[in-house]
């Protein structure tokens, strides 16, 4: 960093269509005070923008080739994430950071990008997963007599999520649109090992695909529970609906 860093640098992670960025709406439309202390941080993105995603706001959309050279550029850092290349502007991020608290809302390997970039060694850190099974469900699924493929059940499960946030943001998917869906379902197993790496996990039904977010202004079951936990994590209030997963949990 080239100055000293004075706010925290928030982390929400976790596999595709995990519910991170219904989280973010619903943490924005019912705490805004809460909301407007977190600085968004803004990658650089090779893919197309969804329905709804603005330039500048959701990402900085640009093209392959564009990112790509960015990697010649000592001030930003760039990833492959899914099939697609994401930059992070480091000297942005030192610039954001001097002014309060940085918000990353994302896949995980930006993440791991923001947990270990030598760079930002010093910075204070709150990271947060969210996954779509609980660390009891995947020690029952684990079971030997339960007979299951866990990565194979992590896909399937990651699968139907994406495909109904598919249909719900834009209609049947088209072929390239199936084919993005099975990259992330298929990338969603290997994703979850590295909850273990985060300081809190969110277990949570209700992914981007979920109705449950908002129900007459607000949400309900597992998105409730979801958003009421991160508001406490970020208060610095007890959080007991979260979970710490051991390293050897996902196999």
């Amino acid at each position: 960093m080239n100055a000293p860093a004075h706010g925290r640098l928030v982390i929400l992670s976790g596999p595709s269509c995990a519910g991170k960025s219904p989280l973010d709406k619903a943490l924005a439309r019912l705490y805004p005070k809460l909301h407007a202390r977190l600085h968004k941080l803004v990658l650089y993105n090779s893919r197309a923008p969804r329905p709804g995603e603005r330039d500048g706001v959701d990402y900085h959309f640009r093209s392959r080739e564009q990112i790509e050279a960015l990697r010649e550029d000592p001030r930003f850092a760039v990833i492959d994430a899914r099939g697609d290349v994401q930059a992070l502007d480091l000297q942005a991020l030192a610039e954001q950071l001097r002014d309060g608290d940085v918000f990353f809302e994302g896949n995980p390997f930006a993440a791991r990008l923001l947990r270990t970039h030598p760079s930002l060694a010093g910075v204070r850190r709150l990271s947060v997963f969210l996954a779509p099974l609980s660390r009891e469900e995947i020690l029952e699924l684990k079971d030997p007599a339960r007979r299951v493929s866990l990565p194979d059940f992590v896909a399937e499960v990651m699968r139907r999520k994406l495909l109904r946030r598919t249909r719900k943001q834009q209609g049947e998917p088209a072929p390239p649109d199936l084919e993005d869906i099975e990259t992330r379902a298929g990338s969603a197993y290997r994703e979850l090992k590295e909850a273990c790496d985060y300081d809190h996990v969110i277990p949570s039904h209700d992914g981007e695909d979920s109705e449950n977010w908002d129900v007459a202004g607000g949400p309900v079951g597992d998105a409730r529970r979801a958003l009421l936990t991160f508001v406490a994590l970020l208060e610095g209030q007890p959080a007991p609906a979260t979970e710490k997963w051991e390293s050897d949990l996902m196999p």
